[in-house]
């Protein structure tokens, strides 16, 4: 019998493999779909030789992410990183563009460059003590609570009604709330400002990576790690209850909260159990794909070297669609994300075509297609964009609780995000990721730090599983 079970192959539950496989234990992943990746898979979704990513496409945390930093995946993925790591149009052909350099950035912003400096620049400067932040439990003491500060200062700054007080134009604005809206969350809200700042952040201290052939490389590098140090995958092999799994001293969970009351039942304490159901899960997703006779004709300049477009205008109009989404509306101008990977790795489509990723924003367990509405955003911005559209696939809110159980209704992140839904993820607990059953862990994006490509929630949950029931330390990730 194996010493330990995953079930879930996202990155959360691959991470927490590889960290167990490494102290030397036998690990045994068990994934319900026909291939692991959960949010990091790519496929041939529509033509032969297109290849889309199905979630995430780009990933701010590749670079920053305290466990990717250890496993040293930029050694073992081959990741791409535009100059223009996000930007935002506007009317009239203008765009809003973060440059990794921010001196580039700044000159691009007008008359707002200086201020965006000042309240960006701190936290780039000192961007592992933000992602220290931000990527543990919170309810503890930050190493560099100064820097904690002035995070949490800006985040109540770009989180409340102060939001433009610093500023007297549009494009940094519709900058900021561009990568706010990340969050799917009101605005302007907290949780969003603080996810928005510190991915902003990213983007000017390393920038936002592609992997070269799709997310489902960082999937395969995590596997190929696990196997190399004796864990085995199966993929195919559904666990709908705790006893389905072999007899394991430690056990580890990427599952939504919903997934474990399913799995383990009656077996929860009754006070745990009910903390569980009353987990909130935030709105959900439409994703649209496209293929392209050509790349997106943005009307401003330097969007083509973007690695993501937040596509939705000013800051208001930005505000107004994902406050539509927050009062359970289909909003007709949508927050659109958009990443056109094939700009940047050639390989994703045949010579002269290319392949578009987009999501919007839509109420939980939405069955609308947005496909018309995210078109009509595109052409607004890039006008022509319509005749160059090949062939498009879109997954509803719905089809996407579908295809992963741990997206609630529509919900990849799963999990609610404001203040109470980052605190309480999924109780209120000095070690969240500990459950009641001895040796179970909660792994998933439902536990700190939350959603995102990270491998945190798997990283931390094995720190505690091997501290816990091994007695052993976290073992070196490194090649």
């Amino acid at each position: 019998m194996p010493d330990v079970a995953v079930v879930g192959s996202g990155p959360n539950g691959l991470s927490a493999a590889a960290v167990m496989a490494r102290a030397g234990l036998s690990v045994e992943v068990f994934e319900a779909a026909a291939k692991i990746g959960g949010g990091t898979r790519t496929t041939e979704l529509m033509q032969p030789g297109y290849f889309h990513d199905v979630c995430s496409a780009v990933h701010p945390m590749a670079l920053a992410s305290p466990f990717f930093r250890a496993f040293e995946l930029p050694r073992r993925v081959d990741l791409i990183t535009p100059d223009v790591s996000f930007g935002s149009p506007l009317e009239g052909g203008r765009a809003a563009l973060a440059y990794k350099s921010m001196d580039r950035t700044v000159e691009g912003l007008g008359q707002d460059g200086p201020a965006y400096r000042r309240l960006m620049e701190p936290l780039v400067r000192h961007i592992d003590d933000v992602m220290d932040f931000t990527q543990n439990q919170l309810l503890r003491i930050p190493r560099n609570p100064l820097v904690a500060g002035v995070y949490g200062l800006r985040t109540l700054e770009q989180g409340t009604g102060l939001w433009n007080l610093r500023f007297r134009e549009d494009l940094a604005p519709a900058l900021l709330s561009g990568v706010a809206a990340h969050a799917v969350s009101h605005l302007p809200s907290l949780a969003a400002s603080g996810a928005g700042l510190m991915l902003g952040a990213l983007g000017h201290a390393g920038g936002w990576p592609i992997p070269r052939g799709g997310s489902a490389s960082i999937a395969a590098a995590l596997a190929d790690d696990i196997r190399a140090h004796g864990g085995f995958i199966h993929t195919g092999t559904p666990i709908d209850r705790l006893e389905q799994l072999p007899a394991t001293r430690a056990t580890l969970l990427d599952v939504a909260p919903r997934g474990l009351l399913d799995m383990a039942g009656p077996s929860l304490p009754r006070r745990y159990r009910r903390a569980l159901e009353r987990f909130r899960y935030g709105n959900g997703s439409c994703k649209v794909d496209f293929i392209l006779s050509g790349p997106v004709p943005w009307q401003a300049s330097g969007l083509s070297d973007a690695g993501t477009v937040h596509v939705g205008g000013t800051r208001a109009e930005q505000a107004r669609s994902e406050n539509e989404v927050s009062a359970g509306r289909h909003p007709e101008r949508p927050y659109v994300l958009v990443a056109q990977p094939s700009r940047f790795d050639p390989h994703r489509a045949p010579a002269g075509r290319h392949t578009l990723w987009t999501y919007c924003h839509v109420p939980s367990g939405s069955t609308k297609d947005m496909t018309n509405q995210v078109a009509a955003q595109l052409e607004r911005f890039a006008p022509g964009f319509r005749d160059l559209v090949v062939e498009s696939h879109a997954i509803t809110a719905a089809e996407l609780a579908q295809y992963n159980r741990n997206y609630i209704g529509g919900d990849f992140s799963a999990g609610i995000m404001d203040v109470r839904g980052l605190v309480q993820k999924p109780v209120v607990s000095p070690v969240p990721w500990r459950t009641p059953l001895l040796g179970v862990y909660l792994c998933s994006s439902s536990t700190p730090p939350g959603p995102g490509v990270t491998g945190m929630p798997g990283m931390h949950a094995a720190k505690h599983a091997l501290k816990d029931v091994f007695k052993l330390p976290v073992p070196d990730l490194g090649l």
